[in-house]
Parts: structure tokens; C-alpha cells; sequence
């Protein structure tokens, strides 16, 4: 590494002020700082700060933490594939080789894409170029289907970077989420590629008998409007080609069909240690999503006015993407609630808005998206009053 380092100083005064490649100077930023430590240090008069986390380490913290559900996803990808094709006694080998081949072009293009419009306003604007995309490039091809086309991932990808953060200011200003910017872009956008029976990779290859791609809630949604017994449903449409897939320990596990990296309660549990261990995230904002599923299930189930009200409410907390949304989109240190009472606020509304909005709104069976984006909206306003009613009970005392 040090060849490299003297390597990168000796070509570093032709991107400084004056160089021939001033222009680029950020973009040279960018490498070396992601290579190595900056050298920028504080003055030695104010506040001194010790630490070795900066916002690179951070970022990198998390795609370490994502790694679990990325590895997993590809692996489920071969592992669908070979299900639908009545093909499960497939080596492990072939199918992680089907999960690279289409999991891997989409990161690339997610990653290129995004990466290329960053280096674009970094340039234009003369502002560093932020380590943000490295975490939002892989979590985009982590929430779509195996299936979605490349030009769709890259026009998500530089809808969620322009709309979602660089119109506010860039890193650390926005007030969305951005990956999950680039999912609504695409859910309303390009609805038939991201929502139905498109979970499963095919190829041009034919399927078993019976076959049916829809996900747990897509088909729990279809039963509740029939009134049919979601379990019954479940059931039967993958009883004579996956019979068991929609149990509670494989919900758990994760071998069932859904967007790429989301699948897996266990891999997303995985993450959340170690974020929350290296304390890049809330574990607070974590759990109470957790908690505002399960009671929101809860009171449906007192209700259960339909179908899907009696779905069990444990059944809520491993189904669909709340485990990924929870873990990874909800705890985005920009985008969430700052005080510890607001993080409490915030991740159960996100967990109670996910289950309502499942339930009644059969049109868009996967809540999180939407529940963390409207939540997103009102986070500072949960900040607001509750700082206005701390200072208001420290002026009580003070009054005493």
C-alpha cells in the first residue's frame, strides 16, 4: 500500500489549484480518500474530536453489513430458478452461478449509473464527492426482482441520486430516503416489472406444473379480496411443486421468491448486529419497527374484519421486506428521526403504517416502501415536538 500511496502523492499536484487536471480534483479526492485516511486534521485551538469512524468508514460499515443479504440473494436467485424448473436437487454451485450472472450486471449498472451522475455534480458544483452511493448502490439492486431489465435499474439509479439527494444539496441533505426513492420511482414508473408474479428468474427455460410466482403477500392479498383463508391460499399454490415454502421457519430463512436481497429475516437480523454493534445504527429504530408490526397485527387480528386481518401477527414480521426495510432503509442516519423519544415514534409508525397498508390497500401489498417515505416526511416534525416537550418539562422544574 505504501507504493500505491507514493504513487497517488506524486501525481496529486497535477489535481491541486493550478494543475493541469484541476478540473478533476475531486474526482482524484474521492480515490485517495477512499484509500486511504485524510490528512485533513482540526485546528489545534476548538474542539478536538478523536475518533477513527468517519463517513467512509461508516459507509463501509454498512455495505459490510449488507453483505449477508447480498450473498444469500444471489444464492436464492439460482435457488428459485431451479425450484420453478423442478429442479431443487441443483448443486449449490449451479445455482449461485445463475444468482451472479443476474444479480451482478444489475449492481454493476446500479453502481455506474449512480456513480457516474455523483462524479457529474461533484465536478459541476465543485463539492467532494460523498462515499453515500457506495451504500445506496448495492441497496437498489438489493430491492428489485432478479427479473427487472438494466435500463430500468440505471434510470431508477440516476432518478434516485438527482431527485432524491443532489436537488437538496447532495449527502446528508436529503430528506428521503434514496434507495427507496429508486424503488417507488420504479413501482410507479414500470408497475408490470416490479410487482406480480415477476419474482422468480426463468430464462427461456419452462416450468413444473402448478408453478405460481407470487410472493406471500401477493397471494395473501388475492385471498383476503376472494375470502379465502390466506393459509389455505398459501398453501395450496405451492403445494404441488414447493410444499412448504410458505412456513414459518422458511419465511424466516428466506428460500422463497422476493426482491433479491429481502428475503431473509435471518441475514437482515445478521446486518442489524452489526450495525448496531459498531453503533452506525439505531437498534431502537430497529425494534420499534418490529413492535409497531407485531401490535398493528395484533389489533387486526382482534378486528379480523377479513382474511387478512387473521393472518397470525408474527406472520407480519417475516414476510415481505419489513426485516430489510427495518434494518437498513428505516435506521438511514439522514433521512430518520434524531432523538432518542422520536426513533421510538418513528420505527413503530413505520412498522404500523407497513401492516395497515398492507392490509387494506391490496394494490401495493408491500408497505414498507411506502410507510418509510412518509415517514421520512414527518420525522422532523416528530423531532420538533419532541424537543418542544422536553424544554417544556425542564422549564416546569426550573420553575419550581
Amino acid at each position: 500500500m505504501k507504493f500505491l500511496e507514493d504513487l497517488l502523492n506524486k501525481q496529486k499536484p497535477m489535481f491541486e489549484k493550478g494543475g493541469k487536471l484541476e478540473k478533476l480534483h475531486y474526482l482524484f479526492e474521492a480515490g485517495e480518500t477512499f484509500l486511504f485516511t485524510p490528512p485533513t486534521v482540526a485546528g489545534k485551538k476548538g474542539a478536538q474530536i478523536r475518533d477513527a469512524i468517519d463517513l467512509k468508514r461508516l459507509m463501509i460499515t454498512v455495505v459490510v453489513a449488507l453483505v449477508p443479504c447480498l450473498l444469500f440473494g444471489i444464492y436464492n436467485v439460482g435457488y428459485q430458478h431451479y425450484l420453478a424448473l423442478g429442479q431443487a436437487d441443483a448443486s449449490a454451485v449451479d445455482m449461485m452461478t445463475v444468482g451472479l450472472i443476474q444479480v451482478i450486471p444489475i449492481i454493476l449498472v446500479s453502481y455506474t449509473a449512480g456513480g457516474l451522475v455523483e462524479v457529474a455534480f461533484g465536478l459541476i458544483r465543485k463539492h467532494p464527492i460523498n462515499e453515500g452511493f457506495l451504500v445506496t448502490g448495492l441497496l437498489i439492486p438489493l430491492i428489485v426482482p432478479a427479473t427487472i431489465p438494466l435500463w430500468q435499474v440505471a434510470l431508477a439509479a440516476i432518478f434516485a441520486v438527482v431527485i432524491g439527494k443532489e436537488v437538496f444539496g447532495g449527502t446528508g441533505m436529503n430528506i428521503l430516503n434514496v434507495a427507496m426513492t429508486a424503488r417507488a420511482f420504479l413501482y410507479f414508473a414500470y408497475p408490470t416489472e416490479i410487482s406480480g408474479e415477476i419474482w422468480t428468474y426463468l430464462g427461456d427455460a419452462s416450468t413444473v406444473e402448478g408453478f405460481s410466482g407470487a410472493t406471500f403477500l401477493g397471494l395473501a392479498a388475492t385471498a383476503s379480496s376472494e375470502g379465502i383463508p390466506v393459509a389455505q391460499a398459501v398453501t395450496e399454490a405451492t403445494s404441488s411443486w414447493a410444499a412448504g415454502m410458505y412456513d414459518l421457519p422458511n419465511l424466516f430463512m428466506g428460500f422463497i421468491p422476493g426482491s433479491i436481497g429481502e428475503t431473509s429475516v435471518l441475514m437482515c437480523l445478521i446486518g442489524a448486529a452489526v450495525l448496531v454493534l459498531t453503533r452506525v445504527a439505531s437498534g431502537r429504530v430497529i425494534f420499534s419497527v418490529f413492535v409497531g408490526a407485531y401490535l398493528m397485527g395484533l389489533l387486526f387480528n382482534l378486528i379480523s374484519a377479513n382474511e387478512f386481518m387473521k393472518i397470525p401477527a408474527h406472520y407480519h414480521l417475516v414476510i415481505g421486506g419489513l426485516a430489510f426495510g427495518a434494518v437498513f432503509m428505516a435506521t438511514d442516519p439522514v433521512t430518520c428521526t434524531q432523538t432518542a423519544t422520536g426513533k421510538w415514534i418513528y420505527g413503530i409508525m413505520i412498522g404500523m403504517l407497513t401492516v395497515i397498508i398492507r392490509v387494506f390497500n391490496p394494490a401495493y401489498p408491500e408497505g414498507i416502501m411506502l410507510a418509510v417515505l412518509l415517514m421520512n416526511v414527518f420525522a422532523p416534525l416528530i423531532d420538533f415536538y419532541v424537543i418542544q416537550a422536553n424544554k417544556k418539562r425542564r422549564l416546569q422544574r426550573a420553575t419550581v
